[in-house]
């Protein structure tokens, strides 16, 4: 749904376009879906947290990202992606929308990751621990004009340093995968990313620690409504992403690792990414969602 929007300028209608699709799929699925968070979830539509879709007497918790990158698809340029993580009840920290700072790496920099560090000693422990020098390591953080006086440390401190205008969820994957290029993401962003940037670590091995970053007392509020009293805890990983869980993401338009929809005579084909923490396997699966019919032609996984 969203892909019909490509550079039409309108960055809101595909998003909820692609809430619309992203309901209707997850109704269809063979197993019940709980929403525990979403970007949009406390608004009118569908995908509202607390949410329930399905039928099956078995639940799985679910967080939702319909559209990463509203301007990259209105502007028809790469970065626009749709995303889901799943896991058992309980797996996934729910969260409301909100900051959250984070700092994300690989798995081999894990043990030296430490998001209260100063920005300077933390880049070069990465890189130690990586056996790159710093001024190699390279570092993604979105462009926004919170982050000036971070992207003048990350400069400071001799690494690279790449500007992004969106998808901080990408690039925390992107991390933790060693040809993609980047070594760390780190910076401000949505909480509700953070959690699937989480799971889809879980499932890379890589690592994220994070704080929630609230700008008002109503979300102070809101955190400890839900059950998170220490506001200000340093959050790792398996504090957002149990074990168990499953992330997938879908291009929209092309990005770091997949290709975008893709409308062709016979249908309408897309590549999406699709991760497991339990079995460590990690798939591209290429879809040919045919206009003759309700049928779906797989045409390759690797």
């Amino acid at each position: 749904a969203p892909g019909r929007r490509l550079g039409r300028g309108d960055g809101m209608a595909a998003a909820l376009g692609a809430r619309a699709a992203m309901a209707e799929a997850l109704s269809d699925a063979s197993d019940k879906v709980r929403v525990v968070a979403a970007r949009g979830g406390s608004g009118p539509g569908p995908l509202r947290v607390g949410d329930e879709l399905g039928a099956s007497d078995e639940v799985w918790d679910v967080v939702v990202l319909p559209l990463e990158g509203m301007e990259p698809l209105a502007r028809g340029v790469d970065g626009a992606l749709s995303m889901v993580a799943a896991g058992p009840p309980g797996s996934l920290l729910a969260v409301p929308e909100m900051y959250m700072q984070k700092v994300m790496v690989a798995g081999p920099a894990a043990r030296v990751l430490d998001i209260d560090a100063p920005v300077d000693r933390s880049l070069k422990n990465i890189a130690a621990a990586l056996g790159k020098p710093l001024e190699d390591l390279v570092v993604v953080v979105l462009d926004r004009p919170r982050h000036e006086e971070l992207a003048a440390q990350v400069r400071e401190a001799g690494a690279r340093l790449r500007l992004i205008p969106d998808g901080d969820v990408s690039a925390g994957i992107a991390a933790a995968v060693r040809e993609a290029g980047v070594d760390v993401c780190m910076g401000i962003g949505g909480a509700v990313e953070g959690v699937l940037a989480a799971a889809a670590l879980r499932c890379l091995g890589g690592e994220i620690q994070a704080r929630f970053w609230p700008v008002s007392r109503r979300q102070v509020e809101r955190l400890q409504a839900g059950g998170i009293d220490d506001v200000e805890a340093k959050l790792t990983t398996a504090d957002m992403a149990g074990e168990g869980v499953v992330f997938a993401a879908t291009a929209v338009t092309g990005g770091r690792f997949l290709r975008g929809v893709e409308a062709r005579a016979d249908g309408v084909r897309t590549e999406t990414l699709v991760m497991c923490s339990r079995c460590h396997v990690v798939r591209t699966i290429q879809t040919l969602h045919r206009q003759d019919g309700d049928n779906r032609v797989h045409l390759d996984t690797r």
